[in-house]
């Protein structure tokens, strides 16, 4: 039986962003989100160096795997050693519009072929029985009718069993667009999203896409099983420090910017001393003070000393005193 979860606040799969530093940075704002790892294909995670790949940290649980790729077989299998990993979710990538994403017939222009999702899902999840197989996708792609085109490939996959969407609630143009674009571009369409949920009541349907900040994606949310934050979460990541009391009621484990920075400490520590760059670590961290006083000094210091040969947490020692300085004179 797959463990169920709590996804009311996850933080989305963003590929070169969510790496195993970047889930344990975000694990010191909240206990309760729930953390992706970016989009890995079926045959990367069968054919590759599976520690570098899928190696994560106890402390980053909740954590779910996001699996790319189109094959039954090879998703089954890649699914089977995630979960083995210990993930405690496989999710499926339907969304992603990149062209090399394309080329290897996943991502996006998936949701034109709804039943192959459908048989792709089917397939994993029978090979992780012990964990829940979920779906993220789009709204549609390229002319497709949104609303059309995303019943579609939820009914064909609600068949099968699936229970769990994520919405990213915009198309996907697989052409004309650049990935960037298609973050931006297509209109998103919240009210689609809640629409399905009315009428699909008895399966969870999580919104993605475009959500500028907790408020706004509590707002929007509204009616709906939870949410997903993604730029926002990375970009301004103190909006994670209000997520555990706000959203699930209970206590934050630090309270402000700088206590996560130093209950950070000890992780950084620790794969400084196997050889892990502070910049590997640190670049997440850049936007923690964003319109802050100091802010900008924070980012200067971490992006030119951070990068250095031998940097370490007297890099972010610095970089907080000097913040604090600011924060000091500007009260």
């Amino acid at each position: 039986m797959a463990r169920a979860l709590n996804r009311r606040f996850s933080i989305a799969p963003m590929m070169d962003w969510t790496d195993r530093h970047c889930r344990a940075f975000h694990r010191t704002l909240t206990r309760e989100a729930l953390l992706y790892s970016e989009m890995l294909t079926a045959d990367a995670i069968i054919h590759g160096d599976r520690e570098r790949l899928l190696g994560f940290s106890d402390m980053e649980h909740p954590v779910a795997l996001q699996l790319g790729g189109s094959d039954p077989a090879k998703m089954a299998q890649a699914a089977r050693i995630g979960a083995d990993w210990g993930y405690d979710e496989i999710n499926l990538n339907i969304g992603c519009p990149s062209d090399r994403v394309q080329s290897g017939r996943f991502g996006a222009c998936l949701m034109l072929e709804p039943e192959l999702v459908a048989r792709v899902w089917a397939a994993t999840q029978a090979s992780a029985p012990q964990v829940q197989v979920t779906i993220k996708c789009r709204i549609g792609v390229d002319e497709q009718t949104p609303r059309d085109a995303l019943f579609a490939l939820v009914d064909a996959c609600a068949r099968e069993g699936c229970i769990s969407f994520t919405v990213h609630a915009r198309k996907a143009w697989l052409s004309g667009l650049s990935p960037k674009e298609n973050r931006d571009v297509p209109p998103l369409d919240y009210e689609l999203v809640r629409t399905l949920k009315r009428e699909r009541p008895n399966l969870e349907i999580i919104l993605n896409g475009g959500l500028r900040d907790l408020d706004h994606a509590l707002a929007e949310g509204e009616g709906l099983d939870g949410v997903m934050l993604g730029r926002a979460a990375y970009q301004t990541p103190a909006v994670l420090l209000d997520v555990d009391a706000r959203v699930f009621g209970s206590e934050a484990p630090v309270m402000t910017r700088q206590a996560a920075v130093e209950a950070y400490f000890p992780y950084i520590e620790r794969n400084l001393a196997v050889g892990v760059s502070l910049q590997a670590m640190t670049r997440h961290m850049l936007g923690l003070f964003a319109s802050q006083p100091g802010g900008r000094l924070w980012r200067r210091v971490l992006s030119e000393r951070g990068v250095r040969a031998g940097a370490g947490l007297e890099v972010l020692g610095d970089a907080l005193a000097e913040v604090s300085h600011l924060r000091t004179q500007a009260a």
